[in-house]
């Protein structure tokens, strides 16, 4: 009997053993409870998204216009003020020059818009301006110095230049056809990570009056767009583009949902005075302007608010030439309606200096014809200058 429980004991450690070195080299060839172990098992689908009835992508639209789009890196030399303490006898016997002014380099992200082979990008003004250096990243890997052509920061843009050979330029779209609640991709260097694409819709059209810039049309989306956005492209669901990302609405710094672009048709006429000229002229007359509100409306005695008010004249300028004085109420530019300040900018803006224009006015509610010799734009100071 012993002998038999010797046998069995040996045969069961023999068992064992094998066992364990099974589990250990080969661990797929045992099962517990019907469960291989260290195996999962899982299924995988036999189509993507792509091939199913109705699926709808954006890709098409991004991978047409994302090559078109630039990272820009651009540095200038600071100045650090003087130390106060300098001018202490004392201070400089001990710190020496530690505590003068300094120079430091600084540097920021943007991003920028191929419009043409021939080498022009469109920007933000704000994104190279005052910049000793930009440099341009493209999405196919390259990198070049880039040169300012010129600016307009009433508008907010700039146009650079590149020479680079094959440069893949966006193809524009209208954004006269844009509707509240079109999808558009917005597309840009969102805090220097790399070239990222969002999603999101047209939240309004042509807002204005947002002291951002003097001449405003924006298009407002919810595509997030985040600093080092700007400058880049806002394309509609067929990868056109149709507005320069521009600003952001934001307490803190990131995306709130409330963005605007300036719209690409007059980005690209922009563009194109900055390319023959080097800069943008604009008309000017010479006036000072304001909203009519229901009350000044009411005190003119008017039946409708209609028109923008002139609130003062330049001595000597063309609206004072022509004979226009402080209160009366300008209805209409070479026979377009003025709507309000904003329409009335850009009306007068869009005629040509040294031609003559006629405007529309209410004086003692007589509706009258003025002749103004239109003048040049100077460069602005300061925001409400007189228009």
């Amino acid at each position: 009997m012993r002998k038999l429980w010797l046998i069995f004991a040996q045969a069961v450690t023999i068992s064992l053993a094998a066992l364990f070195v099974v589990i250990t080299l080969r661990p797929d060839l045992v099962s517990w409870t019907g469960h291989n172990v260290g195996i999962v098992t899982v299924r995988e689908a036999s189509d993507g998204p792509r091939d199913r009835p109705g699926f709808v992508s954006l890709s098409p639209a991004a991978k047409k216009a994302m090559p078109s789009v630039v990272n820009i890196f651009t540095s200038k030399d600071v100045k650090v003020p003087r130390h106060p303490f300098m001018d202490d006898p004392l201070f400089k016997r001990f710190f020496g020059d530690q505590l003068d002014g300094d120079t430091q380099h600084s540097s920021s992200l943007g991003s920028g818009v191929i419009v043409g082979p021939e080498g022009y990008i469109l920007t933000n003004h704000h994104v190279v301006e005052a910049a000793d250096e930009i440099e341009l990243a493209l999405a196919d890997g390259r990198k070049a110095p880039a040169k300012v052509v010129g600016t307009d920061p009433e508008t907010d843009l700039a146009v650079l230049k590149v020479d680079l050979p094959g440069l893949p330029a966006v193809t524009f779209g209208n954004p006269d056809k844009l509707s509240v609640g079109d999808v558009v991709l917005a597309i840009g260097n969102p805090f220097g990570v790399g070239q990222t694409v969002t999603m999101g819709i047209v939240s309004a059209l042509g807002r204005s009056h947002l002291g951002i810039s003097t001449f405003e049309n924006f298009i407002q989306t919810d595509a997030a767009i985040n600093p080092g956005n700007s400058g880049g492209a806002l394309v509609d669901a067929s990868g056109n583009l149709v507005g320069i990302n521009s600003a952001i609405y934001s307490r803190s710094g990131g995306s709130l949902g409330i963005g605007f672009a300036i719209p690409a048709n007059l980005a690209k006429q922009v563009m194109e005075q900055i390319v023959r000229t080097g800069a943008v002229t604009r008309g000017w007359i010479g006036v000072e302007v304001q909203d009519l509100s229901a009350e000044l409306a009411e005190s003119f005695k008017l039946s409708n608010i209609h028109g923008t008010l002139i609130a003062g004249v330049l001595r000597g300028g063309p609206a004072d030439r022509a004979g226009i004085k402080p209160g009366d109420i300008l209805v209409a530019v070479e026979s377009r309606d003025v709507l309000d300040s904003t329409s009335m900018l850009n009306l007068v803006a869009a005629l040509e200096p040294g031609k003559q224009a006629t405007l529309k006015i209410l004086r003692n509610r007589n509706e009258m014809p003025v002749k103004v010799s239109v003048g040049k734009r100077p460069k602005p100071t300061r925001r409400n200058e007189l228009e």
